[in-house]
């Protein structure tokens, strides 16, 4: 039955939702990370929401283990809604085949044209349904079913910072120069994550992306001008 509250060790407590890529799934994992955000109980130092799941990390030494399993039970049985408003984003994209590298993979494997990836991945608005792999990483959903293909057999020792890429059913941009394995379809100028300055990453779970498709040289003009995504 879900949720499901569960132990991890004597400092982390699981919160499983139902496990599925959906957005009134993401919506519960976000409202219960908001609600303890805060009342923040004593202790707690860090609260990681996944895509149906939230992670509680305590200081076993500073925490009332059962008073925070009170609260979570309290919160699961009537669990609040989100009050923090979404942000909608929109991030210039360059799918020229000089940055979309993996975009013949991808027609071959989904038996659709490149203008046709092109037009399905950017006539989508996507959910940030959560961060993690890299600082800034946000994992994107849902992505068109016809261009939901799987990740590369073998992943790139090192892709470009702005890369976008595809895994599935979910859609994500490398905020910085990184190995990884996703299908590159195109790549944005636009920085989402600087580790030398604001640490705070521009996207976060809750937001939602639309894709606007450039060609390489309004791509090489906003690349020059070093914009940071707010």
């Amino acid at each position: 039955m879900f949720p499901r509250l569960a132990r991890l060790g004597e400092d982390t407590w699981l919160v499983e939702f139902e496990p599925r890529l959906d957005p009134i799934v993401n919506d519960k994992v976000l409202a219960l990370a908001e609600a303890l955000e805060r009342a923040r109980p004593a202790g707690v130092f860090d609260i990681v929401p996944a895509c149906a799941s939230l992670a509680v990390h305590a200081d076993a030494d500073f925490v009332d283990l059962a008073a925070l399993t009170s609260l979570l039970e309290t919160l699961l049985r009537d669990l609040p809604s989100i009050t923090r408003p979404s942000r909608t984003h929109t991030i210039p994209i360059c799918y020229e085949p000089s940055f979309g590298l993996d975009l013949d993979e991808v027609s071959r494997a989904s038996e659709c044209g490149v203008n046709d990836i092109v037009a399905r991945h950017s006539g989508a608005e996507y959910r940030v349904f959560m961060l993690g792999f890299l600082p800034g990483f946000a994992y994107l959903g849902i992505v068109d079913e016809r261009i939901a293909v799987p990740r590369r057999a073998t992943p790139r020792q090192v892709v470009p910072a702005g890369s976008v890429g595809i895994a599935g059913n979910q859609t994500g941009i490398y905020p910085i120069e990184s190995p990884g394995g996703w299908q590159i379809v195109g790549r944005t100028p636009v920085r989402l994550f600087h580790p030398a300055g604001d640490r705070r990453p521009a996207l976060r779970p809750g937001d939602r992306v639309r894709f606007v498709p450039i060609d390489a040289d309004r791509f090489s003009r906003l690349a020059s001008s070093a914009e940071i995504l707010s």
